[in-house]
């Protein structure tokens, strides 16, 4: 019998398989995205001290986005997570895209980031 592979456990083996290499320090945190169907979540992450540093996602108030489940709304939380670490002092990032294709969503939370500060 053929079963459907679920795509959530392959992506959270890419994930896995990713950040054995990838990891954040105080100096330069890890950028970490997290994608749902209806929202996008992004976190500044010191893996040395198990800390976040900053977080955004499509559900703070002050984005006020009606559609949270696009590439526009993706755009805006790169936008603020950007100038939540910027404003904290971190110019340099290692991006972590967990597991998900750099394509759609995850790009322009990326783009958007780097056209407001950040460097990866």
């Amino acid at each position: 019998m053929i079963t459907k592979q679920d795509k959530n456990k392959v992506r959270q083996k890419r994930h896995a398989r990713v950040r054995s290499k990838l990891s954040g320090t105080e100096l330069r945190p890890r950028l970490n995205v997290y994608r749902s169907n209806k929202n996008i979540y992004a976190q500044l992450i010191d893996d040395e001290n198990g800390v976040t540093l900053a977080s955004a996602s499509t559900l703070d108030k002050e984005l006020n986005i009606e559609s949270a489940g696009n590439v526009e709304a993706a755009q805006k939380v790169g936008a603020l997570i950007a100038k939540r670490a910027v404003d904290k002092g971190f110019k340099a990032v290692v991006f972590d895209r967990g597991g998900y294709l750099y394509h759609g969503r995850v790009k322009a939370l990326a783009e958007a980031a780097r056209e407001n500060g950040l460097e990866f």
